[in-house]
Formats: C-alpha cells, structure tokens, sequence
C-alpha cells in the first residue's frame, strides 16, 4: 500500500510539473490552412504543444494535419466544408463514407484523438441568402448517424460552428435575445437534436468586427480591459461586448427551452493588418486579456461557467478570401512562419514559443528596379494587378502596416510577394524590366517585406491579368502606385 501511495505521489507530481512547464492548461485554437506556402503539419503540432495548446479545430479534414495530431496529447474538432452540406445531407451512405476517411481512419491508425466533428461553418450567414439553410440539419442529422454506426457516438460529438448573427436582440439588451425570426424553427430543431444527441452548440463571437462594420461603436467597448461606460441590463452590468454577446446566446436559449445547453466559443481573436483597427497594440491588448479570462476560468455573468473558447487564429493566411477585408489574412497569434508578432502572457509568466525547425528560401527580394521608367504607366499597372491577383498585397491597404510607402516601395511590395509566392523564380521578378532581385532587405517598418518559407514545392502562376473578386480590395490598394509614380515621375 505504502508504494502505491508513493508512485500516485510522483504520478501527481509529474502532472503538477507538465502544467507548470507548459504554463496553461486548456488553450484551444484554430488552424487555419489557408496557405500559399504552409508550415508542414509535424512543426505546426511541436507549436501547438510547445505553447500549451492541447485543443485544436482544423477546417477541414487535412490529411497532413490530422496524422501530425496522431498521439499528440492534442484534442481536435475537425470540420466539413459548407460546399460539402449538400452531398452529406442527400444521403446517409455519403456521411459514412466521410467518416470512415476522416474520423474512424485517423483515431484507428494515427492516434488521432479527435473529439467533435463540426459540420459547415457560419452556414446561416446573412450574406449566404440561405444557400445552407435546407442541407444543415439533414448533414448533421447523417453525420451523427454515420457516428453510431462507426461505434463512435459517444466518443465523437457534433456541432454546428454558427455566427453571431444567428440571434438578435430588439431591445439592444441582452436579456432580449432571441434567434432571427425566419431561422427560429430551424435553430430550435438544430438544438434539440445537439441536446438529444449529446453535442453543443458553437458560436463565433467577434468583438473586432462589430468595431470594424459600425464606425460609431465605441472602441473601447471592444476590448476587456477598457474605460467604456458599461451597459446595464436590469442587475447585470456589461463592460465589453464579448459578455454582451455572449449573453445573448444564453438568453435565446434560455426563450426556447435549452438554458443549459453546453456552448463552445469556435472562433474569437484580432487581427495584426489589414484594417485601420487591425494592428498589432489592439490584438496584443485584446488577445492578451482573452488569455487571462481562459486560464483564470471566467465566464460570462449569465453562464460563470467557463466555456471552451478556440482563439482565431494560430497563424497568418496568406490565401484566404479578402471578401469581408483584407484583415482576413492577418489573423493570426504567429506570422505565416510561427514566428511570434507580439509577446503574450501564456500562464505564470511564460512567453510564446516560435516555430522550430522552419526553413525559408534565400535571403533575397524582388523590388523595382531604380532605372525602371514611368514612362507607360499602363505597363505598370498591368504588372502590379497581375502581382496582387497571384500574391498577398493586403498589407498596402490604408491604415495597414505597409500602407505609408512612397510609391517606388509600394511598387516593390507588391513584386516582392509574388517572387516570394512564386518560390523565387527568376521569372517571377522581371514585370516586363521593372524590377529586379536584392540582396539588401528593403522592409521600412513596420512594413516587412517578407522571404517566403522553403517549401520545396513551385506554385503555378494564374492566368495572367484575370481578376479575382477575393484580391481586389488589395489590387486597389497597389494600383494607388502607378498614380503616384506618375505623379513623383520616378524613373
């Protein structure tokens, strides 16, 4: 008896220890893989632990991803696409079959400790004009039935990651949260079924956007720690919007008979670019704070119980659609690389940890070449959309980090991103003679001109001068250059 007492001793012990070593227990986070050139799966896992991460939710069922979490300690959501809805819900056998490829293979031959199968993402969004309204519930309803079939029904939850939108509040309180008039009958089916089925429901809940889309919300209001008059709901008083928010939620629930249905927060967090507001002293604060009300376990007034909450997002992606803003791709707590943007209290005072073992391409840039001329202005323009459309341009935009260049760098920004998306080939710095390739590293800060990872793989340019509706908002901010040089007759 005596020895048994002594190894739960040390058993306790080395529990004890690995918290205090990882300095938090219980982050989660998405991972995003929207990714010209991605950090491979087994550097993005040794992130994940090395900063006390043991949740993750991936987008979609990636093959990468998914082994590299094989035996990792780390607990995964992985998703189903919206464009998939339609399939999954017209029959069950195409719901089984995703499983047995994307869940049952994984926990059976990787380890693979996933937990909770998200199906669709924000698929009741406004601007969806109800493309996902009749094949959710019959997804959900398949997938979960693929689950018992599998043996995995009470290992592997459901969820339907869904916006905030979804509910509203006429009297602009929480306490008069419902959910949206035309989706109320839907909803209270979808709650029913996670109820009865053991799932929960998961809401995306951003602070930043609702500063972002009203320019006369108060700031302050946005974040935590703020000097915001409060808001007042009868005996509840409200410092942030997140609360706010978040309490609405409970009081839909609570209108429609689920006031204690299990909530999970998919996606909160701020980006670093891309926006007047996105930078990196409002994600440092915002995000900072976020961390403290995860790891001192803080709930919202109406739920004290503290919700699992999946910060958006772990690192930059440079692919993803800019429809809602060029903010978009900037989301990230780790640049694309995981290297970190900003310190961060993790839990008793421990800092994050960069990405180890990245390897990058060499140290050059493509930039206008000094002796180029402004002379066809066309030319220049029809260089600079062709870069945007095939690159990353969203940090020129205004109020972003790169967007108080003079016109020459604007230029080289815009050539710098596609030679470094395009592996640095040296076909992809010639822009018809304007540009050439440097050694020296012409990033003014805070603007970076960045050296892509090292990924062994050549992307293929798009067809030349076709626009992409999810990269004009960056094409405009560039094509600003050609007037400008123009204007200062560079040459």
């Amino acid at each position: 008896m005596g020895q048994i007492r002594l190894v739960w001793f040390l058993f306790l012990c080395l529990l004890g220890h690995e918290g205090l070593a990882k300095g938090v227990l219980g982050l989660a986070c998405n991972w995003g893989l929207q990714s010209t050139h991605p950090l491979p799966p087994n550097i993005v896992v040794r992130l994940l632990k090395d900063n006390g991460f043991n949740k993750v939710k991936l987008f979609e069922a990636d093959t990468g991803a998914l082994k590299a979490l094989g035996r990792s300690g780390i607990q995964v959501m992985v998703g189903i696409p919206n464009d998939m809805l339609a399939s999954l819900a017209s029959a069950v056998g195409n719901a089984e079959a995703w499983v047995q490829q994307n869940v049952s293979y994984y926990i059976s031959t990787h380890g693979t400790d996933i937990r909770s199968v998200a199906i669709g993402n924000e698929p009741f969004l406004h601007s969806y004009k109800d493309m996902f309204v009749r094949t959710t519930l019959p997804a959900l309803e398949n997938i979960q039935a693929a689950l018992i079939k599998a043996g995995l029904g009470k290992q592997v939850k459901v969820t339907i990651p869904l916006n905030a939108d979804v509910y509203q509040t006429d009297s602009g309180l929480p306490s008069g949260g419902n959910f949206r008039p035309e989706l109320l009958d839907l909803m209270t089916k979808i709650i029913k079924f996670l109820q009865d089925s053991g799932g929960f429901i998961t809401i995306n809940i951003y602070p930043f956007l609702s500063l972002q889309a009203d320019p006369s919300f108060p700031k302050e209001y946005a974040f935590f720690n703020n000097t915001a008059s409060p808001l007042v709901d009868g005996s509840i008083v409200y410092t942030n919007v997140y609360d706010a928010n978040f309490d609405t939620l409970i009081s839909a629930l609570e209108k429609n008979g689920f006031g204690r249905m299990p909530i999970v927060v998919g996606e909160v967090g701020w980006p670093t670019d891309g926006d007047p507001n996105g930078n990196v002293d409002n994600a440092k604060r915002f995000n900072q704070a976020l961390i403290s009300r995860i790891i001192q376990g803080q709930g919202s007034p109406k739920r004290r119980t503290p919700p699992d909450v999946y910060i958006f997002s772990l690192l930059d992606e440079d692919h993803k659609s800019t429809l809602p803003g060029n903010f978009e791709r900037h989301w990230g707590i780790f640049k694309y690389d995981g290297s970190v943007k900003y310190p961060l209290d993790m839990g008793n005072g421990r800092a994050l940890v960069p990405a180890k073992g990245v390897k990058y391409l060499a140290k050059q840039w493509c930039v206008m070449s000094p002796s180029a001329s402004s002379s066809d202005p066309n030319t220049l323009a029809q260089s600079i959309t062709y870069a945007c459309e095939n690159a990353d341009c969203t940090s020129l935009g205004y109020g972003s980090s790169c967007g108080n260049l003079d016109a020459q760098s604007n230029a080289s920004y815009a050539f710098n991103s596609y030679f470094q998306t395009m592996n640095q080939s040296k076909e992809a710095c010639s822009f018809n003679n304007l540009a050439t390739i440097t050694n020296v590293d012409p990033s003014k800060p805070p603007c970076r001109f960045e050296i892509m990872i090292d990924t062994r793989k050549q992307k293929a340019g798009r067809t030349p001068f076709k626009s992409s509706a999810s990269n004009m908002e960056g094409i405009f901010a560039a094509l600003v250059v050609v007037l400008g040089l123009v204007i200062s007759g560079v040459h």
